[in-house]
């Protein structure tokens, strides 16, 4: 009897998938998409404008032996089930199996699951579905707009700028990070001064600060302005208003993709790709002592909702963990395009404590999950109770307030203290009337402060509220603006905290200008936002997508040609040498890899040599080297993956030499105290080495240093 076939996206889920399904199932893997848009036809995009946008798709070359292979185990297969990601880009995965497999889309063999356990897959099983063409319309729509935009923006820029691609929402979020640092550069810091009393009771000392003058509040521009209201403050001050209520704080709600993005750069300091993929990991299956489980549901989504079953499990937990007064109500508020067929992302079950799996999981997995398992069961319970003092003093038509905080009811702060830090503030005992003589009234200059530039999570909650993209893509965006050179992400040199703050570069300043300039009226905030919600509309099967995308060229191509006839050329930076082949000049040029240097004739001439070439030796500390194969002289490039030697006479030779061979670890003959392993002798990237363990990176054990320990002793 001929097994029944399911293709999943992630040959890392299979083996959990076909385990969980038994015998009659072979789970295999198409490895991500299969096709994509041709670079054929008309200007390569791929797409016949001129007859209603008709797609050509062609199998990625990587992938043509897997769909060889699916094609041959589909021909003998009992039932065939379409088992990619429940998104947008998943069902398009889909089609497009069941069109190179010729499999009928209207037959029930699409199944769908948000999280890898076992009665998850079984229920999809159970209940296969359609495909859902709306859905697979408007990813093919959005597709093809980022073709169009992307290809035609991109060699217009390419052409007259140097610059190295644009892009729908890629350029929007370009334009924010300009814009922020536009507002920084002409802000004009203004003055303003506080007023501060230091009170003191029973050796308790707090701080009251100025809040009326004569019942207003004040305007203190300059110090003079200071001066005059603490003069005014000698006489004693008096307790006018005392009161004490209860002050409530909920919970934060699960995490949806964005949040989880924001929450893991600012707590765990987790840039947004490296996020993802961490998260990837445990939504595929972590191998839980020979039991291969997803830890996590998908984590693509943009929904705060919780599945019923897993609300009464984790409200079963609260109360035997934490009793009946822990837990809350279920919260949960979804932005307006929100796209609710996914839950928020949490644990899949609730059992699975991070302490208890901590050993199966790497460093960066469990500091991962505990973040998303301690959202989750904190979103469930009850809310934090402060008791808040307000006290009020009055001193010669000056008015003084003081509050404090403490603590009550730690409510959900009991799993999420780590992350939501807080300090209870107390006042000493104080009655209404009381006096305070002898106050020391100080006066404290300011200046205003300029917006505060984009780290990766502001960045992040600004495109979300903007409805910019979505939150899928966030992190490939970020990284794009990084290797297209058109935004740094580092620490400001202005500031004293380590966090890492986007700064545009000329070029993506240059780049933003052009845009601005000849392309306002689509790359904007706004026009971006309305693309995605027709997005949606067309997902929803209530606009047609062909219509739209006429809609769209019609005011796009139009801004194209223009561009092109009135954005002048930027002008090549020249060297100050002659090209070695022809004898024109040699200019400088933004290239895949960075910049390099090409001679002015390109492309009738070819030279081309990378900025190390000048003076190799001396920049890397490295003799003279002779290629091996043809004799010629060699010279260090700049590649992909870093410098290396490679021989001048190219193309005729093609022989490349590694610039450093990397260091094998060295057995030490011990066993790590943590793991087991043999621990090894390393060589670092800054050349010192040290011993850890063989087992990395599942085990990060680093042997401490003797010399360390002999200095601390003699110390």
């Amino acid at each position: 009897m001929s097994k029944n076939l399911v293709i999943v996206e992630s040959p890392s889920k299979s083996k959990t998938i076909e385990k969980y399904l038994g015998s009659d199932y072979k789970v295999v893997s198409s490895k991500g998409h299969i096709c994509d848009l041709a670079t054929s036809g008309k200007e390569g995009l791929g797409i016949d404008i001129d007859h209603d946008f008709k797609p050509t798709y062609k199998i990625n070359s990587d992938k043509k032996d897997v769909v060889k292979e699916l094609k041959k185990l589909a021909k003998n297969s009992g039932s065939i089930y379409l088992a990619s990601d429940p998104d947008r880009e998943g069902e398009a995965i889909a089609w497009h199996l069941a069109r190179e497999l010729d499999l009928d889309v209207d037959s029930t063999n699409r199944i769908i699951f948000h999280e890898i356990t076992k009665p998850a897959i079984l229920e999809a099983i159970k209940n296969p579905s359609h495909i859902d063409m709306d859905l697979v319309r408007s990813q093919e729509t959005r597709r093809m707009l980022d073709r169009i935009i992307g290809f035609k923006l991109s060699k217009l820029l390419k052409n007259k700028i140097q610059s190295k691609s644009a892009g729908r929402v890629q350029s929007v979020a370009l334009h924010l990070i300009v814009e922020r640092e536009k507002e920084i550069q002409a802000f004009q810091p203004k003055e303003y001064w506080s007023i501060h009393a230091n009170l003191k009771k029973s050796r308790k000392s707090f701080t009251a600060d100025l809040t009326k003058v004569d019942g207003k509040k004040p305007k203190l521009e300059n110090e003079e302005q200071a001066n005059a209201v603490v003069k005014r403050c000698h006489s004693d001050f008096v307790l006018s208003s005392l009161s004490t209520r209860s002050r409530k704080r909920q919970p934060k709600l699960p995490f949806t993709t964005s949040t989880l993005q924001q929450e893991s750069s600012t707590k765990l300091g987790y840039g947004a790709k490296k996020t993802m993929t961490i998260a990837q990991k445990l939504y595929e299956g972590i191998d839980l002592g020979g039991q291969m489980q997803g830890l996590i549901t998908y984590m693509r989504s943009d929904s705060t909702r919780l599945s019923d079953l897993f609300v009464k499990d984790a409200h079963a937990y609260i109360e035997n963990e934490y009793g009946k007064d822990y837990i809350g109500p279920v919260h949960a508020h979804n932005s307006k395009n929100a796209q609710d067929a996914h839950e928020a992302i949490r644990p899949t079950n609730i059992n699975n404590v991070p302490e208890k799996i901590k050993a199966y999981l790497t460093n960066e997995q469990y500091r991962l999950y505990s973040l998303i398992y301690a959202r989750t069961v904190a979103s469930l319970m009850s809310d934090a109770v402060f008791s808040v003092t307000n006290a009020k003093f009055e001193c010669n038509g000056c008015e003084f307030t003081s509050s404090g905080q403490m603590l009550k009811f730690d409510g959900y702060l009991k799993v999420y203290s780590a992350y939501e830090k807080q300090k209870d503030e107390i006042l000493p005992a104080l009655e209404k009337g009381e006096l305070f003589s002898d106050v020391p009234v100080e006066a404290k200059q300011h200046f205003t402060e300029p917006p505060a530039r984009y780290t990766e999570a502001r960045l992040i909650k600004d495109l979300e509220e903007k409805s910019i993209g979505r939150p899928s893509t966030y992190a490939m965006i970020i990284d794009t603006l990084q290797k297209r050179g058109y935004a740094l992400l580092q620490p400001d040199p202005n500031k004293t905290t380590k966090t890492k703050v986007f700064f545009p570069s000329d070029q993506g300043i240059l780049t933003d200008e052009k845009l601005q300039e000849y392309f306002k009226s689509v790359i904007n905030v706004e026009y971006t936002a309305n693309m995605e919600n027709s997005l949606d509309s067309i997902a929803d099967g209530d606009t047609d997508p062909i219509a739209y995308l006429h809609s769209f060229y019609d005011e796009f191509e139009p801004l194209v040609e223009d561009a092109y006839d009135k954005m002048p050329k930027k002008e090549l930076e020249r060297v100050g040498r002659t090209c070695p082949d022809c004898g024109g000049e040699l200019v400088y040029r933004n290239g895949k890899y960075g910049r390099f240097i090409s001679c002015i004739n390109f492309p009738k001439c070819r030279y081309t040599e990378s900025q190390e070439e000048t003076n190799p030796a001396a920049e890397e500390g490295q003799e003279e080297k002779i290629c091996p194969n043809c004799g010629a002289k060699m010279v260090i490039k700049k590649g992909r993956f870093g410098p290396f030697w490679a021989c001048t006479n190219y193309p005729e030779c093609k022989t490349i030499v590694s610039l450093k061979e990397k260091a094998k670890p060295q057995p030490t003959g011990e066993k790590c105290p943590e793991c087991g392993h043999d621990l090894v002798l390393r060589k670092s990237r800054f050349g010192t080495t040290f011993v850890g363990c063989s087992n990395y990176p599942k085990c990060r054990y680093i042997k401490k240093s003797e010399k360390k320990k002999e200095s601390k002793d003699a110390s």
